[in-house]
């Protein structure tokens, strides 16, 4: 299959046999996350219908993100007192956003997730994947918890150390005081004795979430390794937190064993989205390798592929500012797309971050892409 890639006036066009693809800034949602008081700063987005029906557009959509930054920017320069707190959530109602996280007792900003599993440390805390709200658990919001665990003081000084499941029940009010969570298997060493993670990206598969080829499973993607390669497991919604119930592809079948999973694509990234295209196909969405400046999709037949090779949807190197910049983690948001049309968000960061921070005070938030199909 033949793909003809070209730019012209900011939009990239895409062409293959079956359909024709428009991207596109979409700076309205970009400067969504342009905030001077509170929340100013976060990575690691990720958007969930509160009604659970997933791939269309919702007014009432969960945001949740990681490490966050609170405090005050004033004519462009940060204020002293700014604090970064490993995660935090958001709730869009179809006109705003409004921001959340708990203060402690000397009203500084806390992380609303703290891990507290018997497997969790001293100093451990919360990094997010994606979440869905469980229809087939009374409409349960489950959110994968990575224990993260910093190890030196160097621009990546940390590495995850575990997988959680955070389970909140229906109408816990915001900021989410009251949660259970559990430690699960999912957290892995690969072959080459590379780490892995599930819960990169969820897609549920069901009639009552409005899948367009529902066969009844909540399909879970894994990423391991510096190839990035990534693995799929599957479960009844209504087994989610039962572990012993999920099955992992093999290549060829589903089976029992987590180390028996194969990989069906590579070079994604630690955070992703799969998405239905009205063809009947699936977007694979993501940062190519994880870190750098090419947005990526993979276009597959199934949840599970076979995936084609990497479409590059978007040049990203025009945000770095600087030379100290990184942008990674793509990902597609169907809750705030139109028909038609996935919209899509990646991070901008910095590996000198507190010093860019400074110079910079809006660095860090996402920026929106709009993947549109035409024909």
């Amino acid at each position: 299959m033949k793909r003809l890639v070209f730019t012209l006036s900011g939009l990239l066009l895409l062409f293959n046999c079956q359909a024709q693809y428009k991207v596109e800034e979409v700076p309205e949602w970009s400067a969504r996350f342009i905030r001077n008081n509170g929340w100013f700063g976060g990575d690691g987005i990720y958007s969930i219908p509160f009604n659970g029906v997933e791939n269309r557009r919702s007014d009432s959509l969960l945001f949740i993100f990681s490490d966050s930054m609170i405090g005050t920017i004033e004519h462009d320069s940060l204020q002293p007192g700014s604090r970064m707190i490993h995660n935090s959530v958001a709730i869009w109602n179809g006109h705003e956003m409004k921001f959340y996280w708990p203060e402690n007792e000397e009203h500084e900003a806390i992380s609303v997730f703290e891990p507290s599993t018997p497997l969790t440390e001293k100093n451990d805390y919360y990094w997010l994947g994606d979440g869905f709200v469980n229809q087939e658990q009374d409409n349960t919001l489950y959110i994968f918890g990575y224990r993260v665990r910093n190890v030196s003081q160097e621009a990546f000084g940390f590495r995850e150390v575990g997988n959680t499941l955070i389970k909140i029940s229906k109408g816990t009010k915001l900021p989410f005081a009251k949660y259970e969570q559990m430690d699960t298997p999912f957290f892995f060493t690969d072959k080459s004795g590379q780490t892995g993670s599930y819960g990169a990206g969820i897609y549920v598969n069901t009639k009552k979430a409005g899948a367009p080829a529902p066969d009844g499973y909540v399909y879970i993607y894994g990423v391991h390794g510096m190839a990035k390669g990534m693995v799929v497991a599957r479960v009844k919604p209504a087994e989610f937190d039962h572990f012993d119930q999920w099955r992992f592809y093999n290549g060829k079948e589903w089976v029992k064993e987590m180390d028996k999973a194969a990989d069906v694509t590579d070079k994604v990234s630690n955070e992703l989205s799969v998405s239905p295209l009205p063809d009947g196909r699936y977007a694979l969405i993501f940062q190519e390798g994880g870190l750098g400046t090419t947005i990526g999709m993979r276009v597959g037949a199934t949840p599970i592929g076979p995936f084609g090779p990497v479409i590059k949807l978007w040049d990203c190197s025009k945000d770095a500012e600087e030379k100290t910049y990184v942008m990674y983690n793509a990902k597609a948001h169907p809750g705030i797309s139109a028909p038609g049309e996935l919209l899509i968000s990646y991070n901008v960061n910095s590996v000198e971050f507190f010093n860019d921070l400074q110079k910079h005070p809006h660095l860090y938030r996402p920026r929106f892409l709009r993947l549109k199909l035409t024909h």
